[in-house]
């Protein structure tokens, strides 16, 4: 009995935690996320993975967009991440562990419906500049 207890107590926790952040931003969640410095030469080719650890394309660069915003331009693909269109990725839906980057608040679904990615205003961040980048494991 008191087994069920504890094991409600922990579901009920959890279920009050995630409503608590329900509303956050992406740049809450980013924040709570311990966002570190990485390189942006050490982004490019790493692969993003979603939660079943399947390759949903690579990072082929970085840009900063008109209003400051970072993305990741990603080469997605349904087909393993090879031969794919570019698509834009914030920076606050993904995180970094190790070297790979995970697909944190972007599914396999928002990937495939999303634009493909045109260069417009957005300028090139540079491979020895350092951007931040949330922390998450495996």
């Amino acid at each position: 009995m008191g087994n069920n207890r504890l094991h409600c107590a922990l579901v009920l926790a959890l279920v009050v935690t995630a409503a608590a952040h329900a509303d956050e931003t992406p740049e809450q969640r980013m924040a709570r996320r311990f966002p570190q410095p990485v390189k942006v030469g050490d982004l490019i080719g790493l692969p993003i993975y979603d939660d079943n650890q399947s390759t949903l394309g690579y990072v082929r660069e970085a840009v900063r967009t008109p209003s400051g915003k970072i993305q990741l331009i990603v080469s997605y693909s349904s087909w393993f991440g090879w031969w794919g269109r570019l698509v834009a990725v914030p920076i606050e839906a993904v995180g970094i562990f190790g070297r790979q980057i995970a697909a944190l608040d972007m599914s396999r679904q928002e990937f495939a419906e999303a634009p493909t990615w045109s260069r417009g205003d957005a300028k090139p961040i540079a491979a020895d500049e350092t951007i931040r980048m949330a922390l998450t494991r495996h």
